[in-house]
């Protein structure tokens, strides 16, 4: 898979998080990426994503900047 469409399926996967009532937690940085929890904002659920690509990074980091 090519690095842009790795971009998109990670975009897409926070944009669904965040559109069913998820909010980002927690984030940890390491050299393989970032791992972002997301937990609902009603039924405390909790999900993980693990973010590889540098785009993806800076799209959830620009959501956490406007929120």
């Amino acid at each position: 898979m090519s690095e842009y469409q790795e971009f998109l399926s990670e975009r897409d996967k926070i944009d669904f998080l965040l559109q069913k009532g998820f909010r980002i937690e927690k984030v940890t940085e390491n050299l393989s990426g970032a791992f972002v929890v997301f937990k609902h904002t009603e039924n405390k659920r909790s999900a993980t994503l693990h973010i590889k690509t540098a785009n993806a990074r800076k799209y959830f980091s620009n959501l956490l900047i406007q929120s």
